[in-house]
């Protein structure tokens, strides 16, 4: 199920800031190449990104699901000049074309690219994060939420992609994922370390400020 028809996404995509031709050509080969293509950020959530970014001016990022590297491009447009984006995902046989990806992108210095499980990765960074994005694997969304939770600076935000899931989180899903991907939300909007709120961007992002 789709969030926003197709002409109202075309309309926000063309009311929003162009996408970089770097980021075309990674959507492009992405699409062309990767198996679940769907997992690319895109143009307009990836400008939302941008734009968080920029208004952050981070100097640490944590990013745990790369895929091939769309998001990681946009959150690394707003660092700060010696600000730097950790990245992990598990899947190793990405690792030669995101390379690439981030060679072409012009933020190769500024990113550091892991792959491992995340929930082993996460405890040995000793760095305070001004944004943590997580995009990963679904059913661990708490592990993650909780194991960066003390890592982000007071008035950063960790942002979590994906909380509406294709329009199944409203619409009475019974399903696991989707019973997953409910409680933890709710989990969120009851933690009063945070103030949130949902943004029915692509899939759904759930932005948390740390008070």
């Amino acid at each position: 199920m789709e969030l926003l028809t197709e002409g109202l996404q075309t309309y926000l995509e063309h009311h929003c800031e162009k996408e970089p031709e770097v980021l075309r050509y990674i959507s492009r080969e992405t699409h062309l190449k990767v198996s679940k293509p769907r997992m690319l950020s895109g143009h307009y959530q990836g400008r939302v990104l941008s734009f968080l970014s920029k208004l952050v001016s981070p100097k640490r990022i944590l990013e745990i699901g790369t895929f091939t590297g769309y998001a990681t491009i946009c959150l690394a447009e707003g660092l700060t000049k010696d600000g730097l984006i950790y990245t992990v995902d598990i899947n190793e046989e990405l690792e030669e074309r995101v390379r690439d990806h981030f060679a072409r992108s012009g933020f190769a210095d500024k990113i550091r690219y892991y792959i491992a499980n995340a929930s082993d990765f996460i405890p040995t960074l000793e760095e305070t994060f001004d944004i943590v994005f997580i995009d990963a694997d679904k059913k661990n969304n708490e592990t993650y939420y909780d194991l960066v939770f003390n890592k982000v600076r007071k008035g950063g935000l960790i942002i979590v992609d994906n909380v509406l899931w294709y329009g199944k989180i409203n619409s009475g899903a019974t399903d696991s994922r989707s019973q997953t991907i409910r409680n933890f939300t709710e989990r969120v909007m009851n933690d009063q370390r945070v103030e949130k709120l949902v943004l029915p961007v692509r899939d759904g992002l759930l932005i948390t400020r740390k008070l």
